[in-house]
């Protein structure tokens, strides 16, 4: 029966040959790849990298809004920095949650 430290040392060999193929199969995936875009004549674009001709992130929706100003009809989310119209009414006393929506 091998030692502890010789499947340990068989481990790290396993594991160094498996990234040796790892690499070398992936070079040649790579020039497939590339051979197959030069053929068809398909762009990084095309495959949603950069740009947004074919997909890529959507856009973020925009934050809710939370509270309302009586005055202006102003709106926060409460995320960021207080408005200056928040600001004003806390300066006069008032609570946050009077303008809640």
């Amino acid at each position: 029966m091998a030692s502890y430290q010789d499947i340990l040392n068989q481990i790290e060999t396993l594991k160094k040959q498996a990234e040796a193929a790892r690499r070398q199969e992936m070079s040649a995936a790579i020039a497939d790849i590339k051979r197959l875009m030069a053929q068809y004549d398909i762009t990084p674009a095309d495959l949603g990298f950069g740009g947004r001709a074919g997909g890529g992130k959507a856009r973020a929706a925009a934050p809710i809004a939370k509270y309302r100003d009586p005055v202006s009809g102003r709106t926060w989310s409460g995320r960021g920095r207080r408005p200056a119209w928040v600001l004003e009414h806390e300066a006069q006393g008032k609570k946050l949650d009077a303008f809640r929506i």
